[in-house]
């Protein structure tokens, strides 16, 4: 069968490419697509997918791997490569590497066991709103409140003490700026491994902690616990504090959706999936390698060691699946969305990221009801160089 996505009928995008001049919640334009291509930085070739069946299949396919050791593996940037390490987390390896190390942790991220943690969130959400409450207005949400709690929340999880925040996050913002060189990201990641490690040793044999309990396997290396304890702490708190900021942004720009969201709290969960939708802050592709040649059912043919790039945030607009994909509607059914990807990577700590979204934004929005910007909206400045779509700052009254 001859392919009708032969590589030289599709388009050659640009990588990374912008985002749309009238609303910076949309994706890339030029990723309306279905399929492109890119040239990476080091010259490789890679496919774009943006359909969300294609996407959803990538993410599923044991045909297509994560493992960063692959040959023709795509990495965005050279900070990208030395982002890995020499000790790859579960998340760059396959089966069965990625189920040995994933199967340890999955326990403490169970829907039933995080339903459990609501009590403590939500006063972690409430002591976190009265210190902003109290040192005035305007405030900074990002660094008064989105940071604070995920932060806090993944602290106790792991048994990280809360007091070196500051060092961790310095060290996660360098790690994932996706304009880092090499030098500055592999300092980074040898720094937030090394302290990791030391926590890690310091733990071992203490009854409390995910770290903690990691470290007195003897199944597991060292080296392997720092580098998936260095993964639960940057997905624990850069993802939902980002979406958080994020998240209140979207409903202060739309405000018949942040009213309706007021009258009816109860829609606060639907709400959450629809702004994780609409928002997909993992915006700059996830990477797989093909490890066989795989044809879709549109003809569209994938070579073996081909590089392919899958955009979660293009995926979520599809219109086959989301009509009207680019107006944020919290009464829309969104639980398809691929905001936490799909397939054995989906991300484990989901549950928790749902959870902690829902007690922010409800919370939030019941005790300060005239929160509004403190600036114009076209001053927000967004975190575009980043992995993780944000926002460096939200001044906000009320």
């Amino acid at each position: 069968m001859t392919s009708v996505h032969e590589p030289s009928e599709l388009a050659a995008l640009g990588f990374p490419e912008p985002r749309a001049e009238g609303c910076p919640f949309d994706p890339p334009p030029a990723y309306r697509q279905p399929a492109g291509r890119v040239t990476l930085w080091d010259g490789m070739p890679c496919w774009v997918l943006t359909d969300y069946h294609h996407v959803r299949t990538v993410l599923s396919d044991r045909r297509f791997s994560a493992d960063v050791r692959q040959p023709g593996f795509p990495f965005l940037s050279p900070g990208r490569r030395e982002l890995v390490g020499e000790q790859p987390s579960f998340l760059r390896l396959d089966d069965p590497e990625h189920q040995r190390l994933r199967r340890m942790m999955t326990g403490d991220f169970l829907v039933k066991r995080i339903e459990q943690l609501r009590p403590r969130i939500q006063r972690i959400v409430d002591e976190a709103l009265d210190a902003m409450i109290a040192k005035g207005q305007p405030a900074d949400l990002v660094a008064d409140f989105a940071f604070p709690v995920p932060s806090l929340v993944i602290c106790e999880l792991l048994g990280v003490p809360y007091d070196d925040h500051e060092y961790f996050q310095e060290l996660s913002r360098r790690l994932l700026d996706s304009t880092a060189g090499p030098g500055a990201v592999a300092e980074a990641l040898d720094a937030l491994t090394d302290y990791m490690a030391q926590l890690a040793a310091s733990k071992k044999g203490e009854p409390d902690g995910i770290v903690a309990r990691l470290a007195t396997r003897d199944d597991l290396t060292p080296e392997e616990v720092a580098s998936n304890s260095v993964l639960l702490l940057l997905a624990g708190h850069e993802t939902t504090a980002n979406m958080t900021s994020l998240s209140v942004l979207a409903l202060l720009q739309n405000p018949d959706q942040l009213a309706r969201l007021r009258a009816e709290p109860e829609l606060t969960r639907g709400a959450v999936e629809e702004l994780l939708r609409y928002l997909t802050i993992v915006h700059n592709g996830l990477p797989r390698t093909a490890l066989e040649d795989v044809e879709f059912d549109d003809g569209l043919q994938i070579r073996a060691g081909e590089g392919v790039l899958v955009m979660l945030g293009a995926a979520n607009r599809d219109e086959e699946l989301f009509g009207d994909g680019d107006r944020l509607d919290i009464g829309r059914d969104a639980r398809r969305h691929l905001a936490f990807g799909f397939g054995v990577h989906q991300c484990l700590g989901q549950p928790l990221a749902r959870v902690e979204l829902q007690i922010a934004l409800a919370t939030l929005l019941r005790r300060l009801p005239e929160l509004r910007l403190a600036i114009p909206f076209e001053d927000v400045r967004f975190r575009t160089s980043a992995l993780i779509y944000g926002l460096h700052e939200l001044p906000v009254a009320w």
